[in-house]
């Protein structure tokens, strides 16, 4: 059994910082992708950044220069460094892991989701 569980989540005003982390544990051989996503009231989820298993970034545009993804593989853990925030940063923040697992001699590659945490900034 895998499990995602993301932290760091909270309330903070415009121009502050957050650090979300996200842990993943279970019967994982290997992570490949690890990535953030957000989800804003009435609104689609949407990228926000994510890394390779080589620690190679990709952030989306409205994120750039402002918010910082790292991971610790040994630790398989993947971080999410916000500084610069805005109100219009406020959503649900999703943690999801692209996990290799070996079960009954097989490998595969599945998507693991957290349950999200929320993100609140006041203007």
């Amino acid at each position: 059994q895998v499990q995602v569980v993301e932290s760091g989540g909270g309330l903070v005003q415009a121009g502050g910082s957050l650090r979300l982390s996200c842990a993943a544990s279970g019967s994982i051989l290997r992570i490949n992708v690890m990535g953030w996503y957000r989800q804003a009231p009435g609104q689609q989820r949407e990228l926000v950044a994510r890394i390779t298993s080589g620690g190679t970034p990709n952030y989306a545009d409205f994120v750039k220069g402002r918010f910082t993804i790292s991971r610790d593989n040994a630790k398989k853990v993947v971080y999410l460094q916000m500084n610069s925030l805005e109100p219009e940063d406020t959503a649900v923040y999703y943690c999801n892991t692209d996990a290799i697992l070996y079960e009954g001699g097989v490998y595969s590659e599945r998507r693991y989701w957290g349950q999200g945490t929320q993100v609140t900034v006041s203007s």
